[in-house]
C-alpha cells in the first residue's frame, strides 16, 4: 500500500459517517471503519462484493440512489433510506452520493456516505408521542390547548358540541372523549344526521316496534338504545330538520324517548356528543335551528381549526400517514422529498386532514419505493403541470371550465360541496356546468353516497 493510500484510509477511518466507494461494476473498492460499525460487516468481507449484497437496502433493486447519481451525474444529498445490518436488523440512514473521478476527470465509480439515524428516529418517535393524543396528531398550539382540556371534558357527563369543517377530525375528538370518560366500557354509537331523511332518521334514532309501519315485522332498537351506558355521537347535527330538532330536544330534556309504534318511554342512558361543519350561530339567526336545542347541545363547545390554520401540522401528519400506509400496504416508503413537502405546505386543503390523507394514499399508489416526490402527488397539486394546462387554454371560459372541473373532481362531483369551495350557490354552479359544457360522470359522488 502506498503512503498516499495509507493517508486516505486514515482520513476515511476518522470520519464518523460511513463511507464506501464502488467501481463501474458496482463492486466495493473501499469501506471505512464507520461503515463497518453501522452495517456490522467487516471491511475484509465487504471489499470486492457488489454493494447491494452488503447493504440490502429497501431501494437497492428499484430506486438505488447511487445508481441514480451514476446515471445522471447529479449528487444526492441526505436522502433517508433503510439498510439491513449483517445481523438482520433494519437501520435508518441518511445517504449522500457523488461521482468518483480520476485526475483526468474520467468517471471511475461512485462514492456514498451514510449516517446512522437510529437515535434521531427514536427522538422523533418520542417527539411524535408528545404531539399525539389518542388517535389525533398535532403540534399546533391551538390543538395542544384542546388536548389539555379533553380529559376534564371527558370526565363530565355534559353534552359536547364539536365544530369544524369537513375532514378536520371531529369524529376522532368524539372517540377520544368517549375513551377517556367513565363510560369508556360502554358503546360509542355514531349517527350521520345529514345522511338520512326525517322518516328514516327517527327510526334510526329511536327504533320501532313490530307493526309500527309496513314491513316492520319485528322490534328494532334505535341508536339511543344501542348506546345505553355509553356515548352517542350525532354527526352533522346542523343538517336535521326543525321537526326532527323538536323530537331530539325532548330526548335531551327528559332523558327518555319512545320507539315508533310504542306508547311507553325508554330511558336514554347516554352521553351526547354532537358535531357540525355548519355555523350554528348563523343558522340560529336565519331561524333554521331551534334556540332551545342549541342551548341544550352547546354546554361544552370545541372548535377544531382547519388545516390551513395550522400548517405546522402538515409534516407531522405526512409522517403519520406514511407510517400508516406502510403498514397497511406492506410498503417501505421512506418519506417525502423537499420539493414535494414544499408543495404540500403551500396547499390550502379545503378537504382538511382527510384531503391530506387521500393525497398521501394517492402517492403510495404511484411511488414504488424510496421517497415520494412531486410527480407522485395528484395532478391538481403539481404547479408546473397546472400552469401548463392554464397556458394551453384558448380563452377565459376554458380556464374557468378547467378550474371548476378540478374542484368537482376534488369533491367527488358532489355539487353542493364543490359550490361551497367555490363560494357560490349550487344552482349557480349548475348553470356554469351547463354553460361551459362540463361533462359529469354517469355516477357522481351524490349517487355513490346514496347507494351506500
Amino acid at each position: 500500500m502506498s503512503r498516499a493510500e495509507n493517508y486516505t484510509d486514515i482520513i476515511l477511518d476518522s470520519i464518523t459517517d460511513g463511507v464506501f466507494t464502488v467501481d463501474l461494476d458496482w463492486h466495493i473498492t473501499s469501506f471505512n471503519a464507520a461503515a463497518e460499525k453501522i452495517t456490522g460487516t467487516p471491511r475484509k468481507e465487504a471489499i470486492g462484493k457488489i454493494c447491494a449484497e452488503v447493504f440490502r437496502s429497501t431501494v437497492c433493486e428499484t430506486a438505488c440512489v447511487l445508481r441514480r447519481t451514476m446515471e445522471t451525474g447529479e449528487p444526492i444529498v441526505n436522502q433517508e433510506i433503510t439498510i439491513v445490518r449483517f445481523d438482520g436488523e433494519p437501520i435508518p440512514v441518511s445517504v449522500s452520493t457523488a461521482l468518483l473521478k480520476d485526475k483526468d476527470g474520467n468517471v471511475i465509480g461512485g462514492v456514498e456516505m451514510f449516517r446512522d439515524l437510529s437515535v434521531v428516529k427514536e427522538l422523533r418517535k418520542e417527539l411524535d408521542e408528545k404531539h399525539s393524543f389518542e388517535d389525533i396528531v398535532s403540534k399546533s398550539s391551538k390543538m395542544q390547548e384542546l388536548f389539555g382540556i379533553l380529559p376534564e371534558i371527558a370526565e363530565s357527563e355534559s353534552t359536547v358540541l364539536i365544530e369544524g369543517e369537513s375532514g378536520t377530525g371531529k369524529e376522532l375528538f368524539a372517540k377520544a372523549i368517549h375513551n377517556l370518560s367513565p363510560r369508556k366500557d360502554g358503546p360509542l354509537v355514531s349517527v350521520n344526521c345529514g345522511a338520512l331523511p326525517d322518516t328514516l332518521l327517527e327510526a334510526e334514532f329511536f327504533g320501532y316496534k313490530a307493526g309500527a309501519f309496513t314491513d316492520a315485522r319485528r322490534d328494532k332498537p334505535g341508536r339511543f338504545a344501542l348506546a345505553r351506558g355509553g356515548t352517542i355521537f350525532l354527526d352533522e347535527i346542523g343538517d336535521i330538520s326543525k321537526a326532527m330538532q323538536v323530537k331530539l330536544l325532548r330526548v335531551l330534556q327528559e332523558r327518555a324517548f319512545e320507539p315508533l309504534g310504542s306508547t311507553e318511554s325508554v330511558e336514554a342512558d347516554v352521553r351526547v356528543i354532537a358535531a357540525t361543519n355548519k355555523d350554528l350561530d348563523e343558522l340560529l339567526r336565519a331561524g333554521e335551528f331551534r334556540k332551545d336545542l342549541y342551548y341544550r347541545i352547546n354546554v361544552v363547545r370545541l372548535r377544531i381549526p382547519p388545516l390551513r390554520e395550522r400548517r405546522e401540522d402538515i409534516p407531522i401528519l405526512v409522517d403519520h400517514f406514511i407510517d400508516h400506509f406502510n403498514k397497511l400496504k406492506g410498503k417501505n416508503i421512506e418519506g417525502v422529498s423537499a420539493d414535494a413537502i414544499a408543495v404540500l405546505m403551500n396547499h390550502d386543503y379545503p378537504g382538511n386532514v382527510r384531503e391530506l390523507e387521500n393525497i398521501i394514499e394517492h402517492a403510495f399508489i404511484l411511488c414504488r419505493g424510496g421517497t415520494i416526490s412531486v410527480k407522485h402527488l395528484p395532478e391538481y397539486l403539481r404547479p408546473a403541470e397546472r400552469a401548463e394546462r392554464l397556458k394551453e387554454a384558448a380563452n377565459l371560459e376554458e380556464v374557468e371550465a378547467r378550474f371548476i372541473e378540478d374542484v368537482l373532481r376534488r369533491n367527488r362531483y358532489k355539487r353542493a360541496a364543490a359550490a361551497r369551495e367555490l363560494g357560490i350557490h349550487k344552482t349557480t354552479l349548475w348553470r356554469k356546468i351547463k354553460r361551459l359544457g362540463i361533462k359529469l360522470p354517469p355516477i357522481d359522488g351524490r349517487k355513490t353516497l346514496k347507494g351506500k
